[in-house]
């Protein structure tokens, strides 16, 4: 496990130490409190100061997961598939689709597995979109909007995500607009146009405030709003289909939850949390006139369940790495959108304006 932050001490180990077949064997870290705190949790477990020390160590390889800034994805995960190790990436898989097509090169001239982690795609109310869409309720899915807002008016004092630029790694856009846009690409296929405004509400480096409309071939299209100055926050999800509406509230509880120590196998893991709720609505109806819908329970724990499987030969890697090739292609898109106030084309022979 390489870097102990938030995607490291709340999302990767638990999963990691919860799925059979798999023995948390090494953690890095440079920073002292966070080494304390994994040696506490993880007794036994070696706890070392650098990635490098954890390359130099003998013995054999196996699965490294990179949690680390996002600057440092591809060097670390490139230095770690040239080592032998199969490697998981927490997302982005890399900064830009280039960097996300070395590593993929790599890993496939070596002969090894490489993962990105979009554990969104096992939100609970994400499976009961999908659902709902394969028992054909919706219909054809026409409109999709997606959201993350949160209240969070000032900028937090050491936090890279907020104080490193886009360039460097920074911001909601690379952020939790990966996972946005890996479920949007999930349920309409590849988009072929954009329109994006990325703004700075906080006078932050990196943007805090984000709004991409995606227009799809068949002409279904996607709007996606990430901010960390919602005073007034919207449906996660508010899916129109030609026979029906699903409307969801509330952010899933697993993340929450790993914060608070629950376990991924403790009874009632992935269900419930604050506000959340889901409503099914005929065509014609307005929200608050349909019918409530019990929400899926989310699935973090399948994700290592199945990377486990795809080791031992067993099976698939749970998310192909090219899909985060292609959500960087989108974000490197939105970017350019924003900067020329237009709609970008996505594919073919490139992005172009129009």
């Amino acid at each position: 496990m390489v870097g102990y932050g938030l995607a490291g001490e709340v999302f990767h180990c638990p999963l990691i130490e919860a799925t059979p077949g798999l023995e948390l064997a090494a953690i890095v870290t440079g920073n002292h409190d966070r080494a304390t705190r994994a040696q506490l949790r993880y007794p036994g477990v070696r706890v070392l100061p650098t990635f490098e020390a954890l390359l130099r160590e003998p013995g054999p390889t196996g699965l490294l997961v990179v949690a680390t800034p996002n600057h440092l994805h591809l060097p670390q995960a490139q230095a770690a598939l040239e080592g032998g190790w199969h490697v998981v990436v927490d997302k982005p898989l890399a900064l830009s689709p280039k960097e996300g097509e070395i590593l993929i090169r790599t890993a496939a001239d070596r002969g090894l597995l490489l993962t990105v982690f979009f554990n969104r795609r096992w939100d609970g109310d994400f499976l009961l979109l999908g659902r709902l869409l394969q028992q054909g309720r919706l219909g054809e899915l026409r409109v999709l909007e997606s959201r993350f807002e949160r209240w969070r008016p000032s900028l937090r004092p050491g936090s890279w995500r907020e104080e490193r630029s886009p360039e460097q790694g920074g911001g909601l856009l690379l952020d939790l607009g990966s996972h946005l846009i890996d479920q949007a690409l999930q349920l309409l296929g590849e988009p072929v146009s954009i329109y994006s405004e990325l703004a700075q509400r906080r006078g932050g480096s990196a943007e805090d405030d984000c709004f991409l409309a995606l227009r799809f071939a068949d002409g279904s299209s996607c709007h996606l709003h990430l901010s960390a100055v919602a005073a007034s926050v919207g449906p996660r999800f508010r899916a129109l289909g030609m026979r029906g509406a699903l409307e969801t509230w509330g952010l899933d509880p697993q993340e929450e939850q790993l914060r608070q120590g629950m376990g991924p196998h403790e009874p009632g893991f992935g269900r419930g949390g604050e506000g959340r709720r889901a409503e099914w609505l005929e065509a014609g109806q307005t929200s608050g006139e349909g019918v409530p819908l019990e929400l899926t329970a989310g699935r973090y724990l399948d994700f290592y369940q199945a990377m486990e499987r795809a080791v031992q030969s067993q099976g698939e890697v749970p998310v192909a790495a090219i899909a985060g090739v292609r959500t960087q292609e989108v974000i490197e898109a939105a970017r350019q959108s924003a900067t020329s106030g237009q709609v970008v084309r996505i594919g073919g022979a490139g992005n172009s304006r129009s």
